[in-house]
């Protein structure tokens, strides 16, 4: 991997050395993963789509059962959005599951129910943002392009020593893929940041590209406040997420009288909060009412257009 790999490389400061070494060490070490053993960029969407803040071990079982059902953008555009939701119903941000079933109906409109393969057309798929549709390209047709999530711009931002702005920390992933090695690259990195430079106490001494990193542990953290880098999350308990969650997951089992709603949704003394957050639901396409009773939509009234 020399030649114009390393002049590439060496433009954002990954030289070809820190890439051999990275993928010497990740290949034999990459976490078993069943979306890794797939190559179908509809399963990689559902994949990348279910794991945006969810832990991996909540997406591992919910995957395959959610593509036993769905198994194609055909089947999920032609089901109600309501099974969508319930089917996602307890992986939390069910917003997730409206917008992958617009993805779906899109898919079957525009490109003949085969999710695209071009980054222009998956990035004009509702609720397909930059990180899912280079995921999509290099884990289901291993493509050279970098992808960022918060794991890996945190990587970046600690071998660079710095905040980077979001067009640097984009052009360094780009630039640091190794020519041919777009699967493997990308999957290396995000276990690197997943079970190495961890947010909280990351294990400096295990990095392979220890030598080569600007931070090593020693300092203010560059990758607070970096681009791509997730901050603390807000605290779930009693907040409005979790009154969402409550209110799909029954939902997901049949109607909602309006009475129990408060109950439902955690606050029996607090009815106003209740309907407020039950109303956002349904701005949010994910809960019906007809003034007596609330229901997950049974049609397929959510559409991108």
């Amino acid at each position: 991997m020399g030649g114009a790999d390393s002049m590439r490389s060496e433009l954002v400061g990954m030289p070809t050395a820190a890439t051999d070494a990275l993928l010497v060490w990740g290949e034999p070490r990459l976490r078993d993963l069943p979306w890794r053993a797939v190559r179908d960029r509809w399963q990689i969407l559902v994949a990348e789509v279910m794991l945006q803040q969810t832990q991996v071990a909540r997406v591992v079982d919910r995957w395959g059962r959610f593509l036993d059902r769905f198994p194609d953008p055909t089947s999920c555009a032609a089901a109600p959005v309501g099974d969508i939701v319930a089917e996602w119903s307890g992986l939390g941000y069910n917003r997730r599951a409206v917008y992958l079933h617009r993805t779906a109906v899109t898919v079957v409109e525009r490109h003949e129910g085969v999710v695209p393969g071009m980054l222009d057309d998956l990035l004009s798929l509702p609720g397909v943002g930059p990180y899912t549709a280079r995921a999509v390209l290099a884990f289901a047709d291993g493509a050279d392009v970098g992808i960022v999530d918060t794991n890996v711009a945190r990587v970046l931002a600690r071998w660079s020593g710095r905040r980077l702005r979001p067009t640097e920390v984009q052009a360094m992933a780009d630039a640091s893929v190794p020519f041919g090695s777009g699967w493997t690259w990308n999957q290396t990195l995000l276990d690197l940041g997943a079970v190495v430079c961890r947010a909280r106490s990351p294990a400096c001494t295990d990095c392979p590209i220890r030598e080569g990193c600007s931070w090593r542990g020693m300092g203010d953290d560059p990758a607070v406040g970096s681009a791509g880098v997730a901050g603390r999350q807000a605290r779930f308990e009693g907040s409005d997420r979790q009154g969402r969650g409550r209110l799909v997951a029954t939902l997901a089992d049949g109607p909602v009288d309006v009475d129990h709603l408060p109950s439902v949704m955690g606050w029996r003394d607090d009815p106003a909060r209740a309907h407020r957050v039950a109303a956002a639901l349904v701005a949010d396409g994910l809960a019906v009412t007809d003034g007596g009773h609330w229901f997950l939509p049974r049609r397929q009234t959510v559409r991108d257009d």
